[in-house]
């Protein structure tokens, strides 16, 4: 099933935290947070302004994106869980500096 947003909605699969801390200390299933780092998976085209003007999305898809801890709705598509929220739910778009490219 292929699955566009309406609108300013954005499409986003949830990046799972480490299961260790720092320390070497694994955390169970029941006592870790829901992760707020996501991969944009589409986008709708865009919200329109008070004069009718389609302003597109700053995010699009293959971009990772931290978002807050209660933004979205949760849907399953194709068997896999998946957040749909609006662009203003978005803190912020992580990008990748030199030294992780690198290391990639």
């Amino acid at each position: 099933m292929h699955f566009r947003p309406l609108h300013d909605r954005v499409l986003v699969r949830r990046i799972e935290a480490e299961e260790k801390t720092a320390g070497g200390i694994i955390i169970p299933d029941t006592a870790r947070e829901k992760p707020m780092e996501g991969e944009v998976v589409a986008v709708g085209p865009g919200a329109r302004d008070d004069a009718g003007k389609l302003v597109e999305l700053a995010v699009k898809a293959g971009d990772r994106i931290l978002f807050g801890k209660w933004s979205g709705t949760e849907v399953r598509i194709d068997g896999e869980d998946l957040l749909i929220m609006k662009e203003s739910d978005i803190l912020g778009i992580i990008e990748a500096t030199a030294e992780l490219k690198k290391a990639a």
